[in-house]
């Protein structure tokens, strides 16, 4: 019988972070919360921003506390993250400022300025990305035209869980899944593209070399091993961006399936041999992200979660308190189909009233305006799932097939309405499972670069064999169908 491998992961998500001591033997995770913390942006003046010292203090607490843990020798830790945000290095290697939240509304308008520099086609051509405003390259040249002294003083960019391996280790490495959302990674060299770069005003000198998802990166510092009793723990660059270490905790059996991310964002794709950077997948919002495995990420990022998060937030504010198992109970009683929304709104991006920009969506379409927080949170459970609907035809008609079924991973899955009703809008059978997929699927690239796991199809069967699914089959169909046509008419094609 093999000796357990253990390794700790750190999933840092755009709400919480937590870190988690995974176990492996005889192709068996077992994964145990050692730390759980919040992560709330700071708001000074009228920005919005990441407090990046507290969570690298929090990943220090977690450390120590994994390495008390009884009889517990770690082989690794690694850190995974959201995408696209960063902090700058000076030449002496201190942090000049926090990270702007992408969420901070200076990048607003951005995108078209951009555009007069380089066409949004030959942007797309050149990286594959879906134009979002907060991507790096949008949140750098709104620096830029700011005259941000940061950006004068900067001798290195480095992306959030650059940026923390780099707190703990000293190295200075860009790790590929977190390079491919900045829009600035060429999609077809899977190198930084200088052209861009030039264009934007910037210096090819702050970006650093690009490595591999499971390299090796040192152990951490001298002075945490002297101040926390650590010892030598190496660090290895697992996928940093969060959701390619979600999709590689996806247990499907095959290739022939379609992925949903779901959490705070929704991030819905399949995985190809290469990237599709082509006018129709830009025209319908596609991304083509590098994933683990020289694999794409072919994908679209759905406003997922966080419209339900944001109005449980608000009427938290206003002395209504309820928690999410009792929303989701309301909403499974609620009247079906009384109104839709497009969750990936502009008016739904930033925080703020969900409610009242939820009702102010619906009046300004012609529709009934829900009243009620059930009908509020029906709304937009169906909304997403008839966007998920959308979102899949899209991709069967990119791809030229069919793809027969859905795998959901990650926190959303906990939303059973929201799971069930994915089901009945696409008619797919839909599996849920594992919750934890991002810190999964970090200990499983860890465990890759150990050995101990032979490739990501390997992996999977992990996965497969650790933790359990819930299959949910499509139920009334011509209901759904029908209500599909009307959220179609009213969201879709008054867009057009």
């Amino acid at each position: 019988m093999k000796k357990a491998i253990r390794m700790l992961a750190f999933d840092l998500g755009a709400s919480n972070g937590r870190s988690i001591l995974g176990s492996l033997k005889n192709d068996i995770l077992t994964m145990e919360e050692m730390t759980r913390f919040p992560n709330i942006p700071v708001k000074i003046h009228k920005h919005l921003y990441w407090d990046v010292l507290y969570l690298f203090n929090q990943i220090i607490k977690g450390i120590i506390t994994a390495c008390k843990k009884e009889d517990c020798s770690i082989e690794s830790m690694a850190v995974d993250t959201w995408g696209v945000d960063f902090g700058l290095l000076d030449k002496d290697g201190d942090l000049l400022g926090n990270p702007f939240h992408y969420r901070d509304p200076h990048t607003n308008g951005i995108m078209e300025k951009l555009f007069t520099l380089v066409p949004a086609a030959d942007l797309y051509q050149k990286t594959g990305i879906q134009f979002l405003q907060f991507n790096t390259i949008f949140q750098l040249y709104t620096m830029q035209l700011a005259h941000n002294p940061l950006l004068e003083k900067a001798a290195h960019l480095l992306l959030m869980p650059d940026l923390i391996n780099y707190f703990l280790t000293g190295v200075i490495k860009t790790e590929i899944t977190n390079a491919g959302t900045t829009q600035l990674l060429d999609v077809h060299h899977l190198k930084w593209s200088e052209d861009l770069i030039k264009k934007i005003g910037l210096s090819m000198s702050i970006f650093s070399d690009i490595i591999l998802s499971g390299t090796k990166l040192g152990t951490i510092r001298k002075d945490l091993k002297d101040s926390g009793g650590i010892g030598s723990l190496p660090v290895i660059a697992t996928a940093g961006h969060d959701t390619q270490s979600a999709i590689s905790a996806v247990p499907a059996e095959g290739d022939d399936f379609i992925y949903i991310s779901s959490g705070t964002w929704s991030c819905m794709g399949v995985e190809l041999a290469s990237p599709l950077p082509f006018p129709e997948s830009r025209e319908k919002g596609f991304t083509n992200e590098q994933s683990t495995c020289n694999k794409i990420a072919f994908l679209k990022n759905i406003m997922g979660l966080w419209l339900v998060q944001e109005c449980k937030r608000e009427w938290d504010l206003q002395g209504q308190y309820c928690d999410y198992k009792e929303l989701m109970e309301i909403a499974a009683r609620a009247e079906p189909f009384f109104a839709f929304v497009d969750p990936d709104h502009g008016s739904f991006l930033s925080p703020g009233n969900m409610p009242e920009k939820i009702r102010g969506y619906c009046r300004k379409t012609g529709q009934k305006t829900p009243d009620s927080k059930s009908r509020i949170i029906r709304c937009i459970l169906e909304s997403l799932a008839f966007k998920y609907r959308f979102t899949a035809d899209q991709l069967e008609n990119l791809l030229k097939k069919s793809i027969p079924v859905i795998h959901i991973v990650g926190g959303g899955i906990h939303n059973t309405v929201l799971c069930q009703f994915t089901a009945n809008a696409t008619q797919k059978m839909t599996i849920a499972g594992p919750a934890e997929a991002t810190a999964a699927g970090n200990l499983i690239i860890q465990a890759t670069s150990l050995g101990a796991v032979r490739s990501i199809r390997h992996g999977r069967l992990v996965i497969r064999n650790s933790f359990g699914t819930k299959q949910y089959e499509p139920q009334n169909n011509m209901l759904w169908k029908a209500a599909y046509e009307r959220y179609r008419e009213i969201i879709v094609e008054k867009n057009r």
